[in-house]
Order: structure tokens, then sequence, then C-alpha cells
């Protein structure tokens, strides 16, 4: 009756979108969050609600759907339950230590730096306030300090003085996920760009989509856009560290490998074993998208060529407030503002409540070139405003 059984860990918007393309392809998908009506609950065949971190009741739902294909669409789950899953033959995607390597950004910092040799900045760990200290003497002033688990930029900042490092780790340190209270606490690196560089290991091989440059504020990206501009020569570069260590952590499916540019090089930064947010933008930029790209590979299925769709840029829509009684208004008239030469388009997710900062949707616009692709998204996802109703 279906292709494939997929059960989806995490729920949001980035597994709306791959549960989209799985029902398009007339597979089953199982919705799992640890909240009700997640996005990709919305278009999944069943939903399952419990905490990623609960391993008995990740078990249980296994065990309850029984599906082909498991797919991590989140960091925070029971990695440990997932590796004696896999060991009992079921299939993650794209492996178990994919995820476990990945949940925790120590994990693939000293597996790309350390086992791969890759290039990064420099970087040490900390467990109490003086550990970051000593950190950013060994690394130099200004740094970076994030939480090793955390998602979208969550508990990231930078540290400029002593006081400034007292600040950023007790911010890390309220803002991770989990219950390991450790940062990082990295160099500095003064780059000229961000990009994604999204790289799929498919039954054929290793294929990239065109890197894709993005803006961060406060941890999480705001803009998106592609193709970034590189020299050959440093694509090359992200491109072989790419594969390096998405053929080191094995399996199939979508990585979304992070890069700092500066000058001539490509410094590797991080890893999702997962469509990636900042490749939202590939919704309207190519053909196929990275959600349709991540489930081939999964299934087994030819990628097909990846076809461009001219420079496109997304743009993200946040809210302001927690609630949850609201409306999106301004759709209408952000729609308007795409002609036949500069399209524009809107994914709003259909989260159930808003939070201060929380993403819940994003403009896309495609136009003669990135900057006015980036202009046309931002103006686009401006006009998009949350009206929030009286609480009773």
């Amino acid at each position: 009756m279906f292709l494939a059984k997929l059960m989806l860990l995490g729920s949001g918007e980035l597994g709306r979108e791959f549960a989209i393309a799985a029902k398009r392809l007339g597979c089953e998908v199982v919705a799992c969050d640890r909240y009700a009506r997640a996005p990709a609950m919305q278009v999944a065949d069943d939903a399952e609600v419990f905490s990623m971190l609960d391993g008995a009741a990740l078990r249980a739902a296994v065990e309850k759907h029984r599906p082909d294909f498991i797919v991590p669409e989140i960091e925070a789950i029971d990695t440990a339950t997932l590796s004696a899953l896999e060991g009992e033959g079921w299939h993650v995607v794209p492996s178990a230590r994919a995820a476990q390597l990945t949940m925790n950004r120590d994990g693939i910092r000293r597996f790309a730096a350390e086992e791969l040799g890759l290039t990064t900045s420099r970087y040490r760990f900390a467990e109490t306030e003086q550990e970051a200290l000593d950190a950013a003497e060994a690394v130099g002033l200004p740094c970076v300090i994030k939480p090793v688990m955390s998602s979208s930029g969550k508990g990231q900042s930078t540290a400029g003085t002593p006081d400034d490092v007292r600040a950023a780790f007790a911010y890390a340190i309220e803002k991770m996920r989990g219950d390991r209270p450790r940062v990082i606490v990295e160099e500095f690196i003064r780059f000229d760009s961000e990009i994604t560089l999204l790289t799929i290991a498919a039954a054929d091989g290793i294929h990239f989509c065109a890197p894709i440059g993005h803006r961060q504020e406060a941890g999480d990206y705001r803009e998106s856009w592609q193709p970034a501009a590189l020299p050959p020569a440093v694509l090359e570069d992200a491109q072989r560290q790419a594969a390096t260590i998405v053929r080191a952590l094995g399996g199939r499916g979508l990585f979304g490998v992070e890069f700092f540019i500066a000058a001539d090089r490509a410094i590797f930064s991080e890893l999702s074993p997962r469509p990636h947010d900042t490749g939202m933008v590939t919704l309207t930029s190519q053909d196929p998208n990275e959600f349709e790209l991540h489930l081939r590979a999964i299934l087994g299925l030819p990628l097909g060529p990846i076809l461009p769709r001219g420079p496109s840029a997304s743009a993200v829509i946040l809210a302001d407030r927690p609630s949850r009684r609201f409306r999106f208004d301004g759709a209408a008239e952000a729609l308007a503002l795409g002609t036949a030469e500069t399209p524009v388009d809107l994914r709003l997710f259909g989260k159930p409540e808003t939070l201060a900062g929380r993403r819940m949707g994003v403009a896309l616009a495609r136009a003669a070139n990135v900057d006015d692709a980036v202009a046309a998204a931002k103006a686009a996802a401006a006009v998009v405003t949350i009206a929030h109703d009286e609480e009773n």
C-alpha cells in the first residue's frame, strides 16, 4: 500500500516539508514531537506525543508503529536508545552514530578536527565559569560561547572581556537543551561570509547543492540565499571537507554542513545530519528541494539532476511574544509584492503557539540576482504580522 513507512522524531517546520515530500511519493508518515499539533503532525498519517529524550517512550513508539525508517529531525533525542534500536535491526537515518555525534557540539567538533583533520577554529570546552575563563584565555578574546547542546543558535553569544565571558557562560547554560551544563568556547573568526553546503549521501555517491549563504542574528538565521558566491578553489575545498565528514559518518541522506568563509579558507563550523533551516530557500531555488533530496537518498531512489531555478532567498517571520491565540495578517499584501520577474511565496508553519523570537514562517523570493531576491524576501516577510487576541 505504501512505498515506505517513516517515523519522524521531531515534527517542526523542517519535518512538515519532509512529510509533504514523503506523502507525494506515497509514503506513510508517523510524526512524533513533545507537543500536540506540531507542524508535521498536521500532514502525517499518525502522530505520537512524547519527549524525544524519553528512551522508553521512544522505544514504545517504534515498536508500536514498526517503521521502515526512523528519521530524526531534531538534535535532542535519546541517542543511546537510537543506537540500541539500530543494533536490533531498525533503520535509523542516516545512522544512530551520526545522530549521537551531532547531538552535542563537542562530539562533532572533536570528530571533525581531531579525527578527520578538517579546518576548524581553535576551541575548548568548559563546565564551570572558571573553565570558561581559562578556555577564553587559551583561544583568545573575543571568543564565541555556545552550549554544546542547543538548536537554532540558542544560547550563543560573543564575549570580548572576562566579564562578558562570565555573562556568556551563564546565558549558554540557561539556554542549553538537555542536562549537560557544558559549553564550547571558540576562537572568533573574522569571516567574510557563512555558508551551508547541502551534501547528499546517495546510493550512487556524494552530491552537492549550490552553496547557500546566510545571515545570523542572536545565533539564528534571518535570511538565506542561493547561490552564495565563492571562489572556485574555496568551494572545492568546502566540498572536499563536506564529503570527508559525510562519508565518515556513514548512511544515506542529506547533511547540512556549515562553513565560515574567510578569504581563501573554508572553516568547518557545524553539521546537521538532516535538512537545514537555511535550506528552506530550496523550496523556491532548486528542483528537487532539500526535503525531496533527503527522502530520495533515504529510500535509495535516484536523485535526478539538481536543477537551479534562479537566484533566490528566504527571510524569516518571527513572533514577538508567547501566545496560543493569534493570527497572521498581511499575507495578501506580501504575495502581492511578487511579479513575473520576482515571484514571491510564503510558508507559514502552523505552530500552535508563539514564543518571543520563535520562527513562525518564511517568505521566499526569486529575482535576477541574489541581492534583489534577498530584498524581495525581506520586504514580503516584513508585511506579514502576527496579531494576538486577548487571552482569557
